[in-house]
């Protein structure tokens, strides 16, 4: 549980910077078409999906290889 605070706490002080110069006042044109359609909320899902995924990975990996650890 340790290892996932930190790796968050880690991607989350990496990610800053960028999410600090990605604001800019002009637009994107497709991000404000997928808004008007209501297809962003799409992109937005599979996106989290992904991450759920990811996530769900790392957690089974590390219990696997605690496990491993443990046996030894």
């Amino acid at each position: 549980m340790k290892f996932f605070i930190r790796l968050l706490a880690v991607l989350l002080t990496a990610l800053h910077p960028a999410w600090l110069l990605a604001q800019s006042s002009d637009q994107a044109e497709m991000a404000t078409g997928l808004r008007s359609n209501g297809l962003i909320w799409i992109v937005v899902g599979v996106i989290l999906i992904i991450l759920c995924g990811l996530l769900l990975y790392l957690y089974n990996l590390d219990r696997r290889i605690t496990n491993m650890e443990k046996e030894q």
